[in-house]
């Protein structure tokens, strides 16, 4: 039986890794939950799941928390809760589904304690993918990208030399948005864009879905999951979203990795990792399978996937500052403060402004800050318009 923390437990992911906990309860032990506001759900799966630590970030949700949980459940509670969460606990693996750069200290924690990261949480390897990936080879840890299309590619790697790959192709569904005109963006409300066609995600990752950021945040991933350069890393429009992704060896030779849209195929294979283990999620569906399409992505409709590439070729804090950007930038679109299509500029412009060479932890924060910053001058900018 394997031991979980689950970070960001009432979340998407968060609960959707429950739904492959409670399938096979002779598998896994919760030991851990953490969130941030959400203590009503939170409770309900601290009476399923009996794990031995809580943490919620949020003072008032946990003090209204705290007098309902059992008295054997430690309560951890703050800002740094999660992070404290899983410095703590004894675990194998986290499942780390909290959403922002607020996850990036949980993740270094999970690494330094030498455990398996099963990590949905982008934000972090973007930010700060080459610091993680030294502390998992220095604490002897392992990062499971959850992320259905990071998590294609290493299923498709999986005891290949990496030298031997010439690409690999991260596919996108292109949103809701994909047979738009650009100029009809302008009219984009949240509403619209949080209904994706295929997939069931939290807000930022879905408006990132729409807008393709989140393909550009997926080409750094992939660079420092991988040791991919640039020129490795191809971007294409798969409506189906069936083909997870492919890798192209120098052969010729292309391998994908398929499935239903459904997150808890790769959490499954990230939880179970490195075995394979049964379940009952759906395999080969003839009707779901029976057309699979190709496109490139047009980039007068997708401006936003460029700037993956650009914060690669910039290199230092750029991630940091490019992932800054995008959440204050979302958020001002959730908010209805900034238009839609203004989302790409006020990523570009602090981009460009900000970006600096890094060598510490400390460093990325600090340009997560005045990126952050940056950003919310940039709305201001155009609300004053």
């Amino acid at each position: 039986m394997k031991s979980l923390l689950v970070l960001g437990s009432t979340g998407s992911i968060g609960t959707q890794a429950l739904d492959v906990a409670r399938a096979q309860p002779h598998s896994f032990r919760v030991e851990g939950l953490s969130a941030e506001k959400s203590w009503r759900r939170l409770e309900e799966q601290v009476r399923e799941f009996r794990p031995r630590f809580v943490a919620v970030g949020d003072p008032a949700a946990a003090a209204e928390l705290a007098p309902r949980l059992p008295r054997d459940v430690a309560l951890l509670t703050g800002p740094d809760a999660a992070a404290a969460l899983a410095r703590e606990a004894n675990y194998d693996t986290a499942v780390h589904g909290i959403v922002g750069a607020a996850g990036l200290a949980p993740s270094v924690e999970v690494l330094r304690r030498g455990k398996r990261l099963a990590l949905a949480n982008k934000e972090s390897l973007v930010m700060a993918g080459s610091f993680l990936t030294a502390l998992a080879r220095e604490h002897g840890a392992t990062i499971l990208p959850v992320d259905s299309e990071l998590c294609a590619i290493y299923q498709c790697l999986r005891g290949e030399d990496l030298g031997r790959v010439r690409k690999i192709h991260l596919t996108a569904s292109g949103g809701p948005f994909r047979d738009m005109e650009p100029a009809e963006l302008l009219t984009v409300t949240p509403e619209l864009a949080l209904k994706h066609p295929n997939w069931s995600m939290g807000p930022r990752i879905t408006i990132g879905s729409a807008t393709l950021m989140n393909k550009a945040l997926e080409v750094l991933e992939a660079h420092h999951l991988f040791g991919l350069a640039a020129e490795q890393i191809h971007v294409v429009i798969h409506r189906q979203s069936v083909i997870h992704s492919m890798v192209e060896f120098v052969d010729g030779s292309v391998m994908a990795q398929l499935g239903p849209p459904d997150m808890r195929g790769p959490l499954h294979y990230c939880m179970h990792a490195p075995e394979r283990a049964p379940s009952n999620l759906k395999g080969f569906d003839l009707g779901l399978f029976r057309q699979l399409t190709f496109e490139e992505p047009d980039p007068e409709l997708f401006p936003a996937l460029s700037l993956g590439f650009r914060a690669l070729e910039l290199g230092g804090d750029a991630g940091a500052v490019l992932n800054a950007a995008d959440e204050v930038a979302v958020q001002a679109f959730l908010d209805r403060t900034l238009p839609f299509a203004e989302i790409e500029r006020v990523n570009r412009a602090v981009l460009e402004a900000r970006s600096r060479p890094c060598a510490t932890l400390e460093q990325v924060f600090a340009a997560d800050r005045d990126a952050r910053e940056l950003a919310r001058s940039q709305v201001a900018l155009h609300a004053a318009v």
